[in-house]
This record gives C-alpha cells, sequence and structure tokens, in this order.
C-alpha cells in the first residue's frame, strides 16, 4: 500500500515530555493536548511525523484531526520508508504471528487485531473464506482501497466486508460512499457466514451481528467449558448465538439452556445447535432458550439449580465515567448467579470492559460470591486469546475467572 503523495509539505508534530516519554515506552497513541506544536493542519489519514526535543525522529504514524486520539503510531524509532512493500510485509508479520495457531478445524480467527499487529484502529476477522474487515477511526477510509487492495492480494478470499464502529460511519457515508456492512470485493453473502470452531460449525452475521458476526475472542474460554461440562447442567446467560453452549453440549452437558434478552440472538443459537445436530453428543443434551433480562430472571427465579453458569454479558462500561457503575453490576450479577449453583457447581464470570481492570473485575466477582454466602475457590483465570494480542493498557478489555463453590 502506497503512502499517499501530497504536495504540502509533511505534517511535523512536537509534543510533549510525558507524550514523547509514553511513545518511546511503546505506548500506540497521541493525544490532542500532548501536541505542542504541527507545522501547518492535518488531513484524516495522512502520514505525519513526530520529532523529539532534540529534533530527532520518534515515530510516524497516521493523522485524525476529529478524534481525541490526534496520533496513531505506525513506525517507531527508527525512520523507514512506508511504501507498497512496507504495508505488505507488515500484513505478512500479523499472519506469521498466527502460524501453528489453527488447523482445518478452525476456519474463524483474527488475523489482524489493531495496534498490537501494527495496524491502529483496524481489525481483520475471518470467517472461512469471508473475510471481515473493521474500522474503529477515520484514517483508513482516504485509503480503504489500498488496504482492501492488499488484502485481497494477500489471502484471496471469496469476499471481503466492511464493518464501521459507530464514530466512523456519518463521515464514512457523508465523504466517502461507504456504509457499514456493505461488500467491497466479491458477491454479498446469502445469508449468515459459516465457518469452524475446534470443528463446530458456527454462523456469523457479518453484515449486522455484533463485533464483526461473532465473539472470536472467546474461543479458549470455550473450549475450557467444554472440558468441564460432563454431566452438568448449564446456564449460558447473556448467550447470544450459543458458542459456549455448543461446547458445553459437546462436552457432555446433560442439559443446556440459554438466556437472553434478544430473540434473534436465541434464534441464531437454535441455528447454530441444528448445524451441529449430526454429532450423536448433541442428540442427548436438553437445549432450553429462555427470552428474559438476565438479572431479572437470575433474580425472580429461586428454583431452578446449575452445575455450571457462564456470565459473559456486554461491556457495563463503555466510558471511563461509568467504570464504578461496572464494578457494581459485575458484583450484583455474580451475587444472583451464585445463588443458583449447586454444590460443587463452577461459575465462570466475563468481563468485556476495558475501564475495568482485572483486578477489579476480580474482586468484584469474590464480593458477590460472597455476599451470596457461597464459599469458593478460584480454579483459574485467564485474558486473550493468541489471536488477540494485547500490547497496551487500553487494549487488555477481556478477563475471565472460573470458581468452583464448595
Amino acid at each position: 500500500m502506497a503512502v499517499v503523495h501530497e504536495r504540502a509539505p509533511r505534517l511535523r508534530l512536537r509534543i510533549t515530555a510525558a507524550a514523547e516519554r509514553s511513545l518511546a515506552a511503546g505506548h500506540p497513541w497521541l493525544f490532542a493536548e500532548s501536541i505542542l506544536e504541527q507545522n501547518r493542519p492535518g488531513r484524516l489519514g495522512e502520514l505525519a511525523i513526530l520529532y523529539d526535543r532534540k529534533d530527532r525522529f520518534l515515530a510516524a504514524g497516521l493523522f485524525d484531526p476529529h478524534s481525541p486520539i490526534r496520533f496513531r503510531v505506525l513506525q517507531l524509532g527508527d525512520p523507514k520508508l512506508i511504501d507498497a512493500d512496507w504495508w505488505r510485509r507488515r500484513l505478512q508479520s500479523a499472519l506469521e504471528r498466527r502460524e501453528g495457531l489453527f488447523d482445518s478445524q478452525t476456519t474463524g480467527f483474527r488475523w489482524i487485531n489493531g495496534e498490537s499487529d501494527g495496524w491502529p484502529a483496524l481489525v481483520l476477522d475471518r470467517y472461512d473464506r469471508t473475510l471481515v474487515l473493521k474500522l474503529y477511526s477515520g484514517i483508513w477510509l482516504p485509503r480503504i482501497e489500498e488496504v482492501v487492495n492488499l488484502i485481497q492480494e494477500t489471502l484471496r478470499p471469496v469476499r471481503v466486508v466492511l464493518r464501521l464502529s459507530r464514530n466512523v460511519q456519518t463521515g464514512a457515508r457523508q465523504d466517502y460512499a461507504l456504509e457499514n456492512g456493505i461488500v467491497l470485493r466479491g458477491a454479498a453473502p446469502v445469508g449468515p457466514a459459516p465457518f469452524y470452531e475446534t470443528g463446530l460449525c458456527f454462523e456469523a452475521d457479518v453484515l449486522q451481528g455484533q463485533k464483526t458476526g461473532f465473539f472470536l475472542d472467546q474461543r479458549e474460554n470455550r473450549r475450557a467449558i467444554e472440558r468441564l461440562a460432563s454431566g452438568r447442567t448449564v446456564l449460558n446467560a447473556f448467550s447470544f448465538s450459543g458458542g459456549f453452549s455448543l461446547y458445553a453440549a459437546r462436552g457432555g452437558a446433560r442439559q443446556v439452556t440459554d438466556l437472553d434478552i434478544s430473540s434473534h440472538a436465541l434464534t441464531a443459537a437454535k441455528r447454530n445447535f441444528r448445524l451441529n445436530r449430526a454429532l450423536p453428543v448433541m442428540k442427548s443434551c436438553v437445549h432450553i432458550a429462555i427470552q428474559a433480562d438476565a438479572f431479572e430472571w437470575l433474580g425472580k427465579n429461586k428454583r431452578d439449580r446449575f452445575g455450571l453458569i457462564i456470565l459473559d454479558p456486554p461491556s457495563f462500561a463503555k466510558r471511563q465515567s461509568e467504570r464504578a457503575g461496572a464494578i457494581r453490576a459485575y458484583q450484583r450479577l455474580t451475587s444472583l448467579a451464585a445463588q443458583h449453583l449447586s454444590q460443587g457447581g463452577i461459575l465462570l464470570a466475563c468481563s468485556c470492559s476495558a475501564h475495568v481492570s482485572a483486578d477489579e473485575f476480580f474482586e468484584a466477582v469474590g464480593r458477590g460470591v460472597r455476599g451470596a454466602r457461597r464459599r469458593f475457590e478460584l480454579l483459574q483465570t485467564t485474558t486473550h486469546a493468541p489471536d488477540h494480542p494485547a500490547t497496551f493498557p487500553e487494549a487488555r478489555y477481556l478477563k475471565a475467572v472460573y470458581l468452583r463453590v464448595n
């Protein structure tokens, strides 16, 4: 992918000492308030250069005049020519990090995980031969054709679907005629995109579904649930399309209950069960779907007990100001769920709230279980899957804890 050629002089930025130290230590973002001087107004997505206090090259990156994150690092430390070959090598590095992680039994995973793979604010997910490109910043909009051409040339997918975060959608529509969910290469899919994960068949709604169509980041926790499910009755709260439930069923669960407020999600879960009905173990597992608010159902239902409960709610803190309320919500949710665990039952509690630290989350879960007057044993904690590397604090959103009630 070639650099956009510009007649104006290269955009040059001088920044605060604190920001300089942060970037030199490897943080990939520069915030607007850290810019002391720039030689001219910058354009969306153009390549900018940072210089340190001694006028030495510090970093090259993409500029966004509309975002508090004004600059996102591409190259740090040593100046290099960012041309088509540079971009090709950068993509190849991301692909090589995934070598050996997956076999033919898993055709759904992440090829590029944003800043942690050197592609700031850009995610590329694979669903078999359908690829989904998701942008979290407008910096890529001026280069979208070059990005997609490189992906097409390297990976040869059947189609490439574009997904846009909400903060990008208006500008993409008005300035680039791009819509969330459009197909950039290939024919539009007929229905959800099928793929395999550890030999189980799933469908992803790549055009309109949450994230890029499926929660690929929970793969390792789903595999762990399969190993724990034998002979148990399972509750999958915030079940979405039933990923944890299918693994539990294949692991020998006697009964699996999907609990979600969305009828669309429960329908998708039923469809995923049907896709795997040829597996004999699936026929022996009773699958129940309940449409309800998880907090309300857990609070009002005083009867049902489960040997394994999965809590995988959406983010309770999408901004820092919501952090305290999110911690209280995790504690309350855990307390309600703990009352439904049978003796020796196992609880998996997950958080995808980047503004709540792992320690804060684990402490909230512990308080919740103790508040339900249950004693517990910590089995393990987990974080990101290997295809979702997280190399700086804001990228470390996913954490999970496994407890056994004694």
